[in-house]
């Protein structure tokens, strides 16, 4: 007879949830970065901004 191993359930929706916290997290400072970051985060002048720039009128952010 084998003995077969399977993860617990709560190990299951620990992994999904830490997966799921880190997506959102990666996707509100993806937001924040393309919409508010004015160069404070990026240290770039306005390098990023001007990147952005299409995409914050396309989502309706205002930057000038």
């Amino acid at each position: 007879m084998a003995i077969a191993h399977s993860p617990s359930r709560a190990t299951d929706s620990l992994g999904t949830l830490l997966i799921a916290v880190g997506v959102v997290l990666l996707a509100l400072l993806t937001l924040y970065l393309v919409g508010f970051d004015q160069g404070v985060i990026s240290r770039s002048g306005m390098y990023l901004h001007e990147l952005m720039h299409d995409g914050r009128h396309l989502l309706g952010v205002p930057c000038h």
